[in-house]
C-alpha cells in the first residue's frame, strides 16, 4: 500500500511494493457527467435489450439524445461490466493465464439450499460517479446470502464477499459464476478449492447459465437503485442493505409459491443445518 503522507519517498516506497513508478504518480482521471449520464442509459438499455451489442447500443443512445461512437460505447460497455449476451466466436481471452471451468448446472435437479450458490457483479450509478454491486446468491431459494459495494471490480473485493457468505452459512457443493477474471482468480478459485466446493462457470455470454442473478439485478435495479441518486457510497450501501434486506424477508416470490427468499431458504435446508 502507497502512504503519499509517509516520510519514505514514493519512489522507494514502489521498490519495496515491487510496482513501477509511473502507476505510483499516476492520477486517473475523473469520469465526466457526459459519460457518467451514458453509463446509466447503457446499464438501463442492457437491463431492456441483453442481446444489443455496441453498435446496436449506439443507435438505441441516439434516439435517446445522445450523439455518440460505437467505439465509445464499447469503451464505456467494459467499464460498466457487461457484454452483449449471445454467443459469440471466442476468438481471444483477456486472462489466458487464468483456468476457465465448466458449466456443472445444465440438466441438475436443484432443489434444496446450499446445493449451488451463484455469485455476480453489476454496475451501481450514484449521483457522482459510480460503484459495483456483487453479491452472492442461493440458487434453490434465491436469498441473498452475502454482497457489498466497491469501486473496482478487483478479485480480493470479491473474495471478502466469498468469506462472508461461508463463516455466515456454511458452504454449498457448487459455486457458480460467469468468466470474469475476479473469479478465474488463483485467489478466488483457491479459495473455493480449498473449501472443497466445486467450481462451476457460465459459458461466455451466455445469461440463462446464471439467471436468477441477473434477474437479481433487475429487481435491484428498478426496484431501489433507478429510483434513488445516491450521494455517497455509504448512501449507496445503506440503501441498497434495506433493499436486500426487504428482498429476503418481505418480498414474496411466485417460484416459491408466494414465500419469501428467507422463508424458501430454511424450508429447504438440510435437517443437520437448519438444526445447527
Amino acid at each position: 500500500m502507497i502512504d503519499r503522507e509517509h516520510e519514505l519517498p514514493l519512489k522507494r516506497q514502489a521498490e519495496l511494493a515491487g510496482i513501477s513508478r509511473g502507476s505510483v504518480y499516476y492520477v486517473p482521471k475523473p469520469t465526466s457527467a457526459a459519460d457518467l449520464a451514458l453509463m446509466r442509459a447503457i446499464d438501463e438499455l442492457h437491463l431492456e435489450h441483453p442481446f444489443a451489442g455496441a453498435r446496436m447500443l449506439r443507435d438505441m443512445l441516439k434516439v435517446r439524445g445522445f450523439d455518440v461512437g460505437r467505439k465509445h460505447v464499447a469503451t464505456l460497455m467494459r467499464r460498466v461490466g457487461i457484454e452483449a449476451l449471445y454467443r459469440k466466436p471466442n476468438t481471444s481471452k483477456r486472462y489466458p493465464a487464468h483456468q476457465v471451468y465448466p458449466y456443472l448446472l445444465r440438466g441438475l435437479a436443484i432443489e434444496r439450499a446450499n446445493q449451488v450458490w451463484a455469485m455476480d457483479l453489476t454496475y451501481i450509478p450514484m449521483a457522482r460517479g459510480f460503484v459495483y454491486l456483487a453479491a452472492i446468491i442461493d440458487w434453490a431459494s434465491r436469498k441473498v446470502l452475502a454482497w457489498d459495494v466497491s469501486i473496482s471490480m478487483e478479485a480480493d473485493f470479491c473474495v471478502r464477499v466469498l468469506d462472508q457468505a461461508l463463516a455466515r452459512f456454511g458452504k454449498p457443493e457448487i459455486f457458480n459464476t460467469d468468466q470474469g477474471s475476479q473469479f478465474t482468480s488463483l485467489a478466488f478459485t483457491e479459495r473455493l478449492k480449498a473449501e472443497g466446493i466445486a467450481i462451476s462457470m457460465d459459458g461466455r455470454g451466455c445469461w440463462r447459465d446464471n439467471v436468477f442473478v441477473e434477474r437479481l439485478w433487475r429487481s435491484v435495479k428498478y426496484e431501489e437503485v433507478y429510483l434513488r441518486a445516491y450521494e455517497t457510497v455509504s448512501h449507496a450501501r445503506e440503501g441498497i442493505s434495506r433493499y436486500l434486506n426487504f428482498f429476503n424477508t418481505a418480498r414474496p416470490h411466485t417460484a416459491h409459491g408466494g414465500k419469501t427468499p428467507d422463508s424458501a431458504y430454511f424450508a429447504s435446508l438440510p435437517a443437520t443445518q437448519a438444526a445447527a
